[in-house]
């Protein structure tokens, strides 16, 4: 009888070691989970044994080839973190359909959105579905830039949010924006504003050793190719240590060619 029991002890043992967990982490909204189940990797039985839901073990039906993780019944929050946790045979490996359900999905509308002189951005949003950044984009050399962010609350009601920008001279213009899962893209539309700041002129120092501007600003330097070499905030761009060509300029808000 002890044989029997010990032998029993190692089977369950060995059962318990050959098991593998799936980690899946996302915010509910309002949905289940839905899971492709398939066979054990011996074909008997299938690849699930259980699954549990922030630490509590559910009572879903596993014992088939797909099946769903009733999430409403865990009494959450929309916007509640959710972490499931599916303990399964190793050798195989569960699949979750529909994953993009547990992300925060863009879906704010912006009430009200300005922008100060001075370069105060603020705007008034409702109806965010899950905490996601605000990206701030400011429209300069022919292209959108993103020079901050703020982060989301993520819940419908009205929230208030701010950022200070650097501004250039002349019209500044800036947008907001959310990026959710598989590079999904909100857009508010842009704002604008006109600022006192002079615009600042550059010189190249002798001996091509810098870029030397009448006041501080942001630039970027392209190589002929296109690819940025320099990229930063103030009042010199070291050179000396690039090659002997044709360069692209961005500072303020032009975009200008040199050669070193």
């Amino acid at each position: 009888m002890k044989k029997l029991l010990l032998f029993l002890s190692v089977l369950s043992l060995n059962a318990l070691a050959s098991a593998a967990t799936l980690v899946i982490e996302g915010k509910y909204q309002n949905k289940n989970v839905y899971v492709h189940n398939g066979f054990g990797a011996g074909g008997v039985g299938f690849c699930t044994r259980e699954i549990k839901v922030n630490g509590r073990l559910t009572t879903d039906e596993i014992n088939s080839s797909s099946f769903e993780i009733d999430l409403k019944a865990m009494a959450l929050k929309f916007g509640d973190n959710v972490v499931i946790e599916i303990i399964h045979n190793d050798g195989c490996l569960p699949k979750i359909l529909n994953m993009e359900d547990l992300k925060p999905k863009p879906t704010f509308e912006v009430l009200t959105m300005n922008l100060s002189s001075t370069g105060l951005l603020k705007w008034t949003t409702k109806n965010e579905m899950g905490a996601l950044p605000y990206i701030i984009e400011q429209f300069k050399w022919n292209k959108w830039v993103p020079v901050g962010e703020v982060d989301g609350l993520g819940t419908p009601e009205n929230h208030d949010y701010s950022f200070q920008v650097s501004m250039h001279s002349g019209e500044n213009k800036f947008r907001i924006k959310q990026k959710g899962l598989n590079s999904l893209t909100k857009l508010s539309k842009d704002v604008t504003a006109s600022s006192s700041i002079n615009k600042p002129s550059f010189a190249i120092a002798k001996g091509n050793v810098s870029i030397d501007f009448s006041d501080e600003t942001a630039y970027e330097v392209y190589d002929a190719y296109g690819v940025i070499v320099k990229k930063g905030f103030g009042k010199q761009v070291k050179i000396d240590n690039l090659s002997k060509g044709e360069y692209y300029l961005c500072y303020d808000n032009s975009l200008t060619e040199f050669k070193k």
